[in-house]
């Protein structure tokens, strides 16, 4: 699957039912190393387009069922921490 055929689907967090966003917004962390995708980055929701808080960083891991209009990832508390930029 490419990466433009999941832009369009909204990511849902299953451990408590929040939208995290659609995934087109997001940003990839990719390892340098191997090419792998280690971490979907989600810019936090502001106002006006300012972003006040760092990303949320879904680690590749948490990631349970891509469906045809929603991602559905599996985060905890301690997962859901902003990434540290």
């Amino acid at each position: 699957m490419r990466f433009s055929e999941l832009a369009s689907k909204e990511i849902i967090n299953l451990s408590n039912g929040s939208r995290l966003g659609p995934l087109g917004d997001t940003d990839l962390e990719i390892d340098p190393e191997n090419g792998a995708i280690q971490a979907i980055l989600v810019p936090p929701r502001g106002r006006f387009g300012r972003q006040i808080q760092q990303p949320t960083q879904i680690p590749w891991r948490s990631i349970r069922r891509i469906g045809p209009e929603v991602m559905i990832v599996d985060l905890d508390d301690d997962l859901s921490a902003p990434a540290d930029s």
